[in-house]
């Protein structure tokens, strides 16, 4: 009696055993993206290695004109916060798409949409940063219509998202110029109220007078609007032609103006700081990403 019943029971053990190993697992941790109507086959004829995972391609879904993006992935997306945090700060108001307030779980942005975060406009593009030394004969435009050589040409593969100069150098001049698709940063670096300092290094066509910097470093009026550099002084172990020029004034070609006030012409003129960003390492005519510092840094002048 017993043996029938154990043979019996290892006759289910043994179906079941079987019947198991053509049904897939579940994972309880694994998450999907997406909910199915019908039940999902799973199918494995061979093993998938760790590297045909890693280097398999991503897809990522577009966003088209009928199609939005939730407003916490949204905000996620923008580097400000994770999705579940930024669900709080919906509900807390600080969103507004198009003006108004929104606090919607689920709000789903368009592409055209404008959203702000406490009061800033944001964007899910991933911020990009990139500092140029540009060389001369390079204008400070997306395009021309002219055909002439513009510095979009020397960073066209710096960037995948769309990047753009912040403030300009004239065609004839040289030096650092940033680029970066993170417009509020790029209003505080170009706006007189922050103080941002340039440095820039001038040759003049002769000497310039002690008398004559002495009246630069004092102030003067130009134009009947008062200029004040920040420092002038003659570059060490070079001619008194050669003179470094600390500024924060944004107006049209100042430094070129400053001198030609008082009958000196800029031979050349080089952008050596910006921002406190400096031109080490970095070849005429070459880019590169600033580092999480510098950006950071920037951030808080």
């Amino acid at each position: 009696m017993n043996s029938n019943k154990n043979s019996s029971r290892g006759r289910h053990q043994g179906k079941k055993a079987t019947s198991n190993t053509s049904k897939p697992k579940f994972d309880s941790k694994k998450k999907f993206s997406k909910s199915f109507k019908d039940k999902p086959t799973f199918k494995r004829e061979r093993p998938i290695s760790k590297e045909a995972v890693a280097t398999a391609p991503k897809q990522e879904k577009k966003i088209t004109e009928n199609e939005g993006i939730r407003l916490n992935k949204y905000i996620a997306n923008s580097g400000i916060c994770s999705r579940r945090e930024a669900d709080v700060y919906i509900k807390s108001g600080s969103a507004s798409v198009n003006g108004k307030l929104v606090n919607e779980m689920g709000y789903q942005v368009m592409p055209n949409d404008v959203v702000k975060f406490d009061g800033s406009l944001i964007s899910p593009e991933k911020k990009r940063y990139v500092l140029l030394n540009k060389p001369k004969n390079f204008i400070t435009t997306m395009d021309d219509d002219r055909g002439r050589k513009t510095v979009m040409e020397l960073i066209a593969n710096a960037s995948k998202e769309r990047i753009y100069p912040v403030g300009r150098l004239d065609r004839n001049t040289t030096g650092l110029l940033l680029f970066t698709n993170d417009g509020e940063l790029a209003k505080k670096l170009t706006h007189p109220k922050h103080n941002i300092q340039k440095l820039y290094h001038a040759s003049l066509d002769k000497k310039l007078a002690m008398s004559d910097m002495q009246k630069i470093a004092d102030g003067f009026i130009l134009d009947e609007k008062r200029v004040l550099v920040d420092e002038i002084s003659y570059i060490i172990n070079q001619p008194k032609s050669e003179i470094g020029v600390k500024i924060h004034s944004g107006r049209n070609r100042i430094v070129r103006r400053i001198f030609e006030n008082f009958n000196y012409s800029v031979v050349k003129l080089d952008r050596v700081i910006f921002a406190g960003l400096t031109k080490k390492d970095l070849p005429r005519g070459h880019y590169r990403h600033l580092t999480e510092l510098e950006v950071s840094t920037l951030m808080m002048l």
